[in-house]
């Protein structure tokens, strides 16, 4: 799912934070036209070490429905936090008034709980003189509804559409772990006119007031965005609550106000959420970051002399600079999310390999819809989540918007930032193409 807020005054303070680019752990510069002398030295982000590339051990990979628990879980507990994400949810557990979905498990489901989508999402905003603009009831526009007068609807003027599809979260755990220090040279280490950025964003759980957020620490509660297709989010738990919002309409403690629909109150307070807000204590959402952060990573598949080729040529032409094949995540009891979480040892100096570097990248395929219609967020509106390669063999439909079907379509739709990649790719022989292909189809 992509999940994004759609409430002013949370989305008010993100919009001060996510355009923040840093550079430096000791240097935070705004990527908006206004001086880094400007930026408080309190958004700094927290400094995570990474981990240890000599030391690390490679995380369990799999891609078995009976045994998938990465070790962070008893067995015990594993099953239950799978049956919370599976469970469909009820207009008498508070689904709706209008939602997505009625389960995690819907939009995260092939070929095993947590696994990818065939669900898009669609959003619609309009672009005038004076900015952007999201509709009446923000930018996602949900698709189902419980009453047949509240559906909601793209507006008329909302020339600006897209879709964005579901995104696995199969072992995204140790995508969590990834620490800053990561993400940062990451950054710093590519190419300047292939440099992606880093979005910093406030992990909802960490010294934060629900939705009027006076208490709101800059300090100490924001982090480098990893999930969803603009990098919205820092943790699981930030994640899963918005989701349980946004895609299945049930209020939690991170999220406690129904959305609108078009602009109109649907809340308990009227004939159409019989449920009073938060409906969810908290446990759910718990619950639901538990189980993604049990997961082990997804398997590859067979790895013939083809394969092996055609990975070293994904190097060789320059896919490897956004598409990073191993991250090593932060050490054992490195505090992260903003001091929310501390790192466990299942999930701490792990090898991973996404194939992602979890950066915003321009390639020419963005959707035009920033994070939020502000103008801060302009930017944002033509960048997107270099998107995690691993289990890519489990995907038909691909990109952010599901719209290439093959392979081929979507190297070739590679533009911008990932121009010269796409023009070595075609400079190959067929034969190694081909071999590009099969590494590609292991994955």
């Amino acid at each position: 799912m992509t999940h994004a807020r759609k409430r002013g005054i949370f989305w008010g303070v993100l919009g001060v934070l996510t355009v923040l680019c840093p550079l430096c752990l000791s240097n935070v510069h705004r990527l908006a036209a206004q001086p880094s002398s400007d930026i408080s030295p309190r958004w700094r982000i927290a400094n995570e070490p990474p981990g240890n590339p000599q030391t690390a051990t490679e995380a369990p990979a799999s891609f078995n429905p009976n045994n998938y628990n990465n070790g962070l879980l008893s067995d015990t507990d594993f099953q239950q936090d799978k049956v919370s994400f599976e469970t469909v949810e009820t207009v008498a557990d508070g689904l709706g008034p209008t939602y997505n979905a009625t389960s995690c498990c819907e939009c995260h489901g092939n070929v095993i709980t947590g696994g990818d989508s065939q669900v898009t999402e669609v959003r619609s905003v309009r672009l005038t003189a004076k900015g952007y603009f999201a509709s009446l009831g923000g930018s996602i526009i949900q698709a189902r509804a419980t009453f047949p007068d509240i559906v909601e609807h793209v507006g008329p003027t909302d020339t600006i559409r897209a879709q964005r599809k579901s995104t696995p979260v199969l072992g995204d755990g140790f995508v969590e772990c990834i620490a800053n220090n990561t993400l940062l040279a990451l950054s710093q280490a590519q190419p300047a006119v292939m440099r992606g950025l880093p979005a910093i964003v406030p992990v909802l759980e960490a010294d934060i007031t629900p939705m009027t957020m006076q208490n709101f620490t800059l300090s100490n509660a924001v982090r480098i965005g990893r999930f969803g297709w603009k990098c919205q989010h820092a943790s699981l738990v930030s994640f899963a609550s918005d989701a349980y919002l946004n895609e299945m309409g049930i209020t939690n403690p991170l999220f406690p106000t129904e959305n609108l629909s078009d602009g109109r109150l649907v809340d308990h307070t009227t004939a159409y959420d019989p449920v009073a807000d938060p409906e969810d204590n908290g446990t759910d959402i718990q619950a639901f970051a538990a189980f993604m952060r049990a997961t082990d990573t997804p398997a590859r598949g067979p790895i013939t002399s083809s394969v092996t080729r055609g990975e070293t040529l994904f190097t060789q032409i320059g896919c490897a600079v956004c598409h990073t094949p191993t991250i090593v995540t932060a050490p054992a009891g490195t505090l992260i999310n903003a001091g929310a979480f501390t790192v466990p040892t299942s999930l701490g100096n792990k090898n991973i390999h996404p194939y992602s570097d979890f950066l915003l990248h321009d390639i020419g395929t963005g959707d035009g819809i920033p994070i939020q219609p502000t103008p801060d967020f302009t930017y944002t509106a033509n960048v997107m989540r270099t998107a995690p390669l691993w289990g890519l063999r489990t995907r038909n439909r691909l990109f952010h918007d599901a719209q290439p079907l093959t392979l081929t379509e979507a190297i070739q739709r590679h533009k911008a930032q990932a121009l010269a990649v796409a023009a070595n790719y075609n400079r190959l022989t067929a034969t190694q193409k081909q071999s590009v292909l099969d590494f590609l189809n292991s994955l």
